[in-house]
């Protein structure tokens, strides 16, 4: 479906109808797409709703600057105003929290809290600190909660702003010192030292006396002892309970790396540290607390009671490798994601029910966990175990408003099923599965009455994302939109309007309201230039390669000239996309716009390019995804044999004139595909690439490999620096030197290794000031400069 866009600002006709005309009759050059990409359109970034659901305000990068401005639009369209100066004060927020009669919304706006009655529009600023506060949650009867840190605080109207929670990584000054002879003989002797500490002891009672009985004093700090560091704390919106994550305090967690820098304002080298390597150590495992805050009482939940964490997954390879057993329960951390963005841990409004996500270490089980209040202890309410890997995404989970069962429900995603589906749990039951299919349920959302999920789905086929809806009990799924490319959602404060962010091949995310019925869709945003959105580009063509090697069928995008020549064999160049779980193929705008602006200019030039999601990329399910297990770099080769395959069955591809190229994750794979299949590819650009896994971070590596010491042939099997003496065909390796992610380190390793081996046809490009992803044109212009001229000699 394509909509008809309203635009943010008019230009004159003569200048648009000029400009439109010679960017469309001009040919595409290398120039044009690897320019800095302001002259495509900023796309929308981020975008929420006014108070009123009368508006939508949004952030647009200005050209050359790395400034956002703030823009807002009506939602019948018309004309955007960016909104400066005292038309920011009253701004409302993304990921507003609503109170139960969804009467006001507290937000954070600049690191404060604010709380907007949507009643009225009065808009109450809570905090005004240079403090980054967070996290607001309403209580049922109208408290708002929120951190600060670690700390929290709660307001209520009319009753102003307090302090509801402070945990300290101290030792408690009341408690106890460790026994020790040589102060108990002191105090023995000595009455004038039995004396003081009598006379502090009393004090400081009396001040905890004073506190108990006295409305206006803060609760008394909670001490955790000083051999922990806090990472992470939730407070009941009742602001009665804390939870609280801790971890070991200077707990080793591996060697930093040090990356050289030789482009420096000093003039001089310069070292900067970076991440660890894999196996280097592990992740330092967590323990959680519950914290009743009136008398500052810490209990520590014990994960014993979860099922299987006793038991071993890697119990085999550990012994293959000669390690010593596991002994006890496996270490876990309180996380839902890689990055410890993900909230992991979810009260109910009444701040009688928290549910906790917990995570094993080995990434082999995820359990969901309730908190019994009055035992301090945990209670499992969903298990997920994987022998590969527990995927970072679907791990969603929240609390459904009261349904006067007199229990409150557990919504929860999970692969259990093969692909991410919501699911209800009811007490200590299995959770019922309220959507089903060979699709994926992503991002969640209640409805404002508490009814109806929204959610994305890709059901029409893997790479189509709409917003779907389904009642909260189960029942048939309905799509709400019809845009092919939905980026993400927001549903307005009424429920009323969906709030849509999409986007297509060729139109960077934009932004739409449809009604939550599915109807009324108006297009909000256009930010394309016009002579981006004047050129006439190849629409990809979607299809799917079938696998001789067990893996059903593999989607790809296809770009091609309009019309073949009869008999004409046509060079062809495979592109690989990055980090390995992602998805490329789809109706969304890519992650690789460029690249698709260079295979337009191969297809000018007479190539055919084919783009395909291989084995383990987004959007195709848990065995899709965990298919690389131990043997990365060998079922991707497969699909991109069987691409090849296809391109010279289907669309007159030249066998003997092929080529590949992608970046990190499509680097290693370019290195797999020249060294494990030599004479297929007769060239090949692997940028910003890893050559050796063990260099890799632990995150993502030990999820797929686990560790080297502990399973060294998977990292044998998947390294190219392995199979480098393969190697006879033409190869450009091009690099940032300040790479933080796959250091640059991987393909100086891999040059050495090339040295040694004698081989020939190969090259480096360094580039000093750019790390993963390039951001400088020239840089761009050059890598892809010595791309398209290694194809242009060696496929044509």
């Amino acid at each position: 479906m394509r909509l008809s866009f309203v635009t943010l600002a008019a230009l004159p006709c003569a200048l648009l109808a000029s400009t439109a005309f010679a960017q469309a009759a001009a040919p595409l050059t290398l120039a044009d797409t690897m320019a800095n990409p302001d002259w495509i359109g900023a796309p929308v970034e981020r975008a929420w709703w006014s108070w009123d659901g009368q508006r939508v305000q949004y952030q647009l990068k200005r050209d050359d600057s790395i400034i956002r401005d703030t823009w807002q639009v009506g939602v019948a369209g018309g004309a955007a105003q960016r909104l400066d100066g005292a038309a920011r004060n009253d701004l409302d927020g993304p990921t507003p929290a609503y109170d139960a009669q969804r009467t006001r919304m507290a937000f954070v706006r600049n690191g404060d809290i604010f709380v907007r009655d949507l009643r009225s529009g009065a808009l109450t600023q809570v905090t005004r600190s240079n403090d980054a506060e967070s996290r607001p949650q309403w209580s049922r009867d109208g408290n708002l909660v929120f951190r600060v840190d670690n700390q929290w605080y709660q307001w209520r109207a009319g009753q102003g702003l307090s302090q509801a929670a402070q945990v300290r990584a101290e030792n408690d000054p009341a408690k106890a010192p460790k026994a020790d002879d040589l102060r108990e003989r002191q105090l023995a002797m000595l009455q004038t030292l039995r004396e003081d500490r009598a006379q502090r002891d009393a004090a400081r009672e009396q001040d905890e006396a004073w506190r108990r009985s006295d409305g206006s004093r803060a609760p008394k700090p909670t001490y955790l002892g000083d051999d922990v560091e806090i990472v992470d704390s939730a407070l009941s919106p009742d602001a009665r309970w804390l939870l609280v994550v801790t971890q070991a305090k200077k707990g080793d967690a591996g060697a930093a790396g040090k990356m050289p820098k030789y482009v420096t304002e000093s003039g001089y080298e310069e070292f900067e540290e970076v991440r660890t390597r894999v196996g280097r150590n592990e992740p330092l495992p967590q323990k959680l607390w519950l914290v009743e805050v009136a008398n500052a009482k810490a209990s520590e939940l014990k994960f014993g009671g979860l099922p299987g964490i006793g038991e071993d997954p890697l119990a085999a390879l550990r012994k293959a490798a000669k390690k010593d057993p596991l002994k006890g329960e496996r270490p876990v951390r309180i996380e839902t994601d890689g990055d410890g963005s993900g909230v992991s841990i979810r009260w109910s409004d009444d701040g009688r029910q928290a549910a906790v996500l917990v995570r094993a270490i080995d990434n082999k089980d995820r359990w969901l966990a309730s908190v019994d209040l009055g035992k301090a202890a945990l209670q499992t309410r969903h298990r997920l175990t994987d022998a590969a890997w527990i995927g970072w995404n679907f791990n969603d989970f929240g609390w459904l408003p009261d349904s006067g069962k007199g229990e409150s429900e557990l919504w929860l995603l999970s692969e259990q099923s093969g692909y991410s589906h919501l699911y209800v749990a009811s007490g200590n039951g299995a959770p019922r599965a309220i959507t089903s299919g060979r699709w994926e349920a992503s991002e969640p959302e209640l409805s404002a009455d508490g009814k109806t999920f929204f959610f994305l789905c890709n059901r029409k086929w893997p790479g189509d994302y709409e917003v779907c809806a389904v009642d909260r009990n189960g029942g048939a799924v309905r799509e709400v939109t019809a845009l092919d490319g939905v980026e993400n959602f927001m549903l307005s404060p009424d429920g009323r309007k969906v709030l849509v962010r999409h986007s297509d091949s060729y139109t960077p995310p934009q932004l739409a309201v449809v009604d939550s019925s599915g109807e009324n869709t108006v297009a909000l945003t256009d930010t394309r230039k016009p002579g981006f959105r004047a050129r006439e580009w190849i629409q990809p063509e979607y299809v799917q390669v079938p696998s001789k090697h067990g893996a059903g069928t593999v989607w790809g995008k296809f770009y091609g000239p309009k019309n073949y020549e009869p008999g004409k064999k046509y060079p062809i160049v495979m592109f690989v996309h990055g980090a390995g779980y992602l998805q490329n193929v789809s109706a969304r705008y890519p992650n690789y716009f460029r690249e698709q602006m260079f295979h337009n200019l191969l297809v000018q030039e007479g190539y055919v390019v084919l783009d395909l999601d291989y084995r383990a990329s987004e959007g195709y399910g848990r065995d899709w995804r965990t298919a690389i297990y131990r043997q990365m770099g060998h079922p991707e080769l497969e699909d991109y044999l069987d691409g090849l395959e296809w391109l010279v069955a289907n669309k007159q591809g030249d066998r003997d004139h092929a080529g590949i190229y992608g970046g990190s994750y499509g680097g290693f794979m370019t290195f797999m595909a020249l060294f494990r299949e030599p004479g297929t590819f007769k060239a090949g650009a692997a940028l910003r690439p890893v050559a050796d896994w063990s260099q890799y971070n632990h995150e993502y590596t030990s999820n797929i490999l686990n560790t080297p010491e502990l399973d060294p042939e998977a990292y044998k099997k998947s390294s190219p620096i392995e199979y480098a003496g393969g190697l006879k065909d033409h190869l450009l390796i091009a690099h940032g030197m300040i790479d933080d992610n796959v250091f640059f380190k991987d393909s100086v390793m891999l040059s050495q290794r090339l040295i040694e081996l004698r081989k020939d046809k190969w090259e480096l490009a360094p580039y000093p000031m750019e790390r993963h992803s390039f951001v400088r044109p020239d840089s761009w212009y050059d890598e892809y400069r010595r791309i398209h001229e290694l194809f242009g000699r060696t496929l044509k």
